[in-house]
């Protein structure tokens, strides 16, 4: 991690004290012998107490470890316990992001060279997200999910099971505004905001960032530039928050697809049951095509785009 990276990082994490108890025996006993002069048969009783306890303690602690039984998963169930947040991406999607960012600020779409698409959905999380998630677990396809702050407050487990399903989780602002309309500091508000509530969350800092609407400024890009994040953006909007009925959903990914696609659909933001509908036919026909379906990390790790992408003339949705 570099160092600028790495600073970002710590002033983004939130200060605060240890909290925790400390049992020291010995300065019990080192109190008392102040005030007695002699070791007295208090302290002596109360650090037996002490060895017993701990005993107990640790005794607890291997029941728990071995409750998983002889393989591993158990014992991985009791560390994620105690595991702190992650704070970054896994290291080979963070080193694919850090090389695009070199190159160029954002992306609309990656390489042409593999016949990948990476299906993204907006606007999330909300009360059709769980539906939908299970929808692409069925189908085994990986997405990539731009979530808005305002929402985590109430549906906040859906991001959570995202993550843990190995879906990828980027940052769509606090409360989905025009960008280009606010001042330096307010898009920074929105941007970190929400940040801090995936960290809340115990997810990665989001290495991926969306503009609701498609709409940014210079300052947009100077805040990414600060918390090292890619502007993704995308080549293949469906327009599926207007909800134009689930053939049309599906005739517009398909009609769009093409290497390195990155297609714009939303988890959020309304009724998305068409959506939902859409994405088993969607998913048959572009593998009948020979298309795989993975996240935005693995499109830019697998066939990143060249540098320099430009920015469409026109953009809807997000």
């Amino acid at each position: 991690m570099s160092g600028a990276r790495h600073n970002a990082m710590m002033n983004w994490r939130r200060r605060r004290g240890s909290g925790s108890a400390i049992w020291d025996w010995e300065s019990d006993a080192a109190t008392g012998a102040a005030s007695t002069g002699r070791a007295s048969a208090d302290v002596v009783r109360r650090r037996r107490l002490g060895a017993g306890l701990a005993l107990v303690l640790l005794v607890a602690v291997g029941a728990v470890i071995l409750a998983g039984g002889p393989g591993s998963h158990g014992r991985a169930q009791a560390r994620a316990r105690v595991r702190p947040p992650i704070l970054v991406a896994p290291d080979r999607f963070d080193r694919a992001i850090d090389r695009v960012l070199a190159g160029s600020p954002l992306i609309t779409e990656g390489g042409r060279r593999r016949r990948e698409i990476a299906l993204t959905f907006d606007d999330g999380p909300g009360p059709y997200t769980g539906h939908l998630l299970r929808v692409l677990t069925g189908l085994r396809v990986p997405a990539t999910f731009f979530a808005i702050g305002n929402m985590e407050r109430y549906f906040g487990a859906s991001t959570v099971a995202e993550q843990r399903a190995g879906d990828v989780v980027g940052d769509h602002t606090q409360s989905h505004p025009f960008l280009a309309r606010l001042s330096r500091a307010d898009q920074r508000r929105e941007i970190f905001a929400q940040a801090q509530r995936l960290h809340g969350l115990g997810l990665a800092f989001p290495r991926l960032f969306r503009p609701p609407y498609g709409s940014f400024d210079q300052s947009t890009l100077a805040q990414l530039r600060r918390f090292h994040m890619l502007m993704v953006l995308w080549s293949v909007d469906t327009q599926d928050y207007r909800q134009p009925g689930v053939a049309t959903i599906v005739s517009r990914v398909v009609a769009g697809a093409h290497p390195g696609a990155i297609v714009l659909l939303h988890d959020g933001g309304g009724t998305r049951l068409q959506t939902i509908q859409a994405l088993p036919i969607i998913v048959r026909r572009l593998r009948a095509r020979h298309y795989h379906l993975v996240t935005v990390p693995q499109l830019l790790l697998n066939d990143p785009p060249p540098p320099g992408q430009a920015v469409p003339p026109r953009l809807t949705g997000g």
